[in-house]
């Protein structure tokens, strides 16, 4: 098969689009056709060698994709051969084809195309998590989202809409994707790209909640971000952490914490699909269910050939996206 193929992590040339051998579904496992891939930040942590989790090399990176079921392996029941599935895997998945545990596909419903489900994988659950169970979002909630123009930003403003949030404010770096923000369903947007953000961002916020501040801040961002955020929050807020995209890793003044009786969470989405499989596919049904439904669509930045992995990922660290990039095999360029 064909696959984005890592034989050298941390380096330009270590990374190409190349033949790879054919995975063989073991027990409890799925062997998938792949049509759709999902992209994300970590992946292109993973090919430079600065995730968490180093796969031995040769390895082919991609935490998300969606096709149908092509072969089952031993003790597998409830899915069937030619069924629509989408998947998360720790890697494997810029490939044509994927093996998967059974208990990480989740059936596509007939109104959600590959491409759409497979951008609703990680980056909502992701969401799903952070709003559901870190922050114990409660309906008619404030939620301030940073990143809020990135595939978990998206997800996770369109998320809590659906969910019942009576106000989501996005926060981008700049204008120029504030349109795209809106239409996504944020009910205002605020630029954290200004000069002064430590007290300029509280101001905006205050401005559009009656100086009460925000209930959540989901924040994949942190960086020079961090502290602002955390000043808007309300008496008894909830801050989750789910990423750095902006660079720095933060440090909380802990003395704030206990003034405003603010709670600071840590969101590892994988850990929910390692630890509580059976709760993560009752999300990922719910999260379909929305989007079948017409709630709302994911958002799709650009689709590309899976050959043209490279240029994916160079936007995500250039964090040039607005919403997910998707990649397709030969099967579906759609």
């Amino acid at each position: 098969m064909k696959a984005a193929v890592v034989s050298e992590i941390g380096t330009p040339g270590g990374a190409a689009y190349a033949d790879f051998p054919d995975p063989v579904p073991g027990p409890g496992e799925v062997l998938i056709d792949v049509e759709a891939i999902e992209t994300n930040y970590p992946d292109m942590l993973v090919v430079e060698g600065r995730y968490q989790v180093r796969p031995p090399v040769p390895f082919v990176p991609g935490k998300g994709a969606a096709g149908r079921v092509a072969a089952l392996g031993p003790n597998v029941s409830g899915f069937a051969v030619g069924q629509r599935v989408a998947t998360q895997v720790e890697y494997g998945a810029y490939a044509e084809k994927l093996c998967a545990p059974a208990a990480l596909c989740y059936p596509i419903p007939d109104a959600v195309s590959a491409v759409e489900a497979t951008a609703a994988v990680l980056a909502y659950q992701t969401a799903w998590f952070a709003l559901k169970d870190r922050a114990a979002m409660a309906p008619g909630e404030s939620v301030l989202v940073l990143g809020a123009a990135g595939g978990v930003g998206i997800a996770a403003t369109q998320l809590a809409k659906a969910l019942g949030a009576g106000l989501v404010i996005a926060a981008t770096r700049g204008t120029a994707k504030h349109e795209a923000v809106h239409r996504s369903g944020a009910d205002a947007v605020v630029d954290i790209a200004q000069p002064n953000l430590r007290d300029a961002l509280r101001d905006e916020v205050h401005g559009l909640t009656g100086r009460r501040g925000v209930d959540i801040v989901i924040d994949p961002v942190g960086g020079a971000a961090f502290e602002p955020a955390l000043r808007c929050l309300a008496w008894r807020g909830r801050h989750v952490i789910i990423g750095f995209a902006g660079g720095d890793i933060p440090v909380v003044k802990t003395n704030y914490l206990l003034v405003k009786n603010i709670t600071v969470a840590g969101l590892q989405g994988s850990d929910y699909r390692d630890r509580r499989p059976a709760e993560t596919a009752a999300a990922q049904a719910e999260i379909f269910r929305h989007i079948a439904e017409g709630s709302f669509r994911p958002v799709i930045g650009d689709v590309l050939p899976l050959a043209d992995f490279r240029r994916a990922l160079d936007t995500l660290r250039d964090g040039d996206a607005v919403g997910k990039i998707v990649l397709t095999t030969e099967r579906n360029h759609a």
